[in-house]
């Protein structure tokens, strides 16, 4: 069997991010910040870290991937890198993780050939289509094997606020602006119940489905647009009260750089395609079922995404 060392690349333009993450053990370290911008790249099995210049080259059979940032830069690279370790012993290729805060970075490196391949949620990805040409993979398939999700409208289990209504002249926290469950289908949500961005008292967009949640818990917002597991994990433990679900959207997904190669996309797909995180690959994963993609991948027909890029230039998110 091939193995090939999996390393992380973190930018982060406020602050340096440094992952120390032994494999198979699947530890983390992170350690200090200083407010340079200094990208670096961390092995995750020796630790060796490589120079900023080093990873600028391209290296032979390596291919990056991003991924929008939901929980939190810990939990997303321990998540993903069993993920990855799975693809590079199934296609024998040599997969490395590209580490980004936003939203917008993510799809950005995407076009711009940063990475070859990233998990996307839809809005960033019918951006990226739009921007810069970016191509459909899968889908994730969620815990019902729907290949559609939802967004949540959560508050304080003690909250006033019983249905959308009872939002007018509050405090409502996004996740990131980019964000499918996060930004677009919450604010469809208040819409649709004749709550606007004017009818409240102020609105925030937090960055994450984590950050957005924890604007709730601190008391520093009185409801928030969160991704439907998240909202469903927090609630069970009676921590948060779920005022809403959705309808359902296209889940996340897998896009590709349209530069790279058919044989190494058929490559991929086959292997996401063949992808068992509730059977034969359980074991080798961590905390997969926190992903949008619990019960792995299959294709839907890109018309599926239609509705949101319509939400998306209704919002302003995504130009003609």
């Amino acid at each position: 069997m091939k193995k090939y060392v999996s390393s992380v690349l973190f930018t982060k333009s406020s602050a340096c991010l440094t992952a120390l993450l032994a494999i198979p053990v699947l530890l983390s370290v992170f350690q200090g910040c200083t407010r340079e911008e200094t990208p670096k790249k961390v092995s995750l099995s020796s630790r060796a870290g490589e120079t900023a210049e080093a990873v600028a080259s391209p290296q032979p059979n390596t291919l990056w991937f991003g991924f929008d940032l939901r929980l939190g830069p810990k939990e997303e690279v321990m998540i993903y890198t069993p993920f990855l370790q799975y693809l590079e012993t199934t296609t024998g290729k040599r997969f490395r993780i590209k580490f980004t805060e936003s939203y917008e970075d993510t799809v950005e490196n995407l076009g711009r050939g940063i990475t070859q391949f990233a998990s996307l949620d839809t809005l960033n990805y019918v951006t990226g289509a739009s921007r810069y040409g970016v191509r459909y993979l899968v889908s994730g398939v969620n815990r019902e094997g729907d290949p559609r999700y939802h967004s949540a409208i959560i508050a304080m289990p003690d909250s006033p606020v019983h249905d959308l209504a009872d939002l007018r002249g509050r405090c409502f926290a996004f996740g990131a602006k980019m964000s499918t469950q996060g930004h677009l289908i919450p604010r469809k949500m208040l819409e649709d119940a004749g709550i606007t961005l004017e009818d409240l008292s102020s609105s925030r967009f937090t960055g994450s489905h984590m950050n957005a949640l924890k604007a709730v818990l601190n008391g520093e917002c009185d409801a928030a647009g969160v991704q439907d597991t998240l909202a469903t994990a927090f609630a069970s433990e009676g921590t948060v009260r779920i005022v809403k679900i959705s309808g359902a959207y296209p889940s996340s997904i897998i896009a590709y750089n349209s530069s790279v190669d058919s044989n190494t996309v058929e490559a991929v797909r086959a292997a996401l395609l063949a992808f068992d995180p509730r059977g034969k690959h359980r074991d080798l994963l961590f905390d997969w079922d926190r992903t949008e993609m619990p019960m792995g991948f299959t294709r839907v027909e890109e018309p599926e995404f239609t509705r949101v890029a319509i939400l998306a230039r209704k919002y302003g998110l995504l130009t003609p």
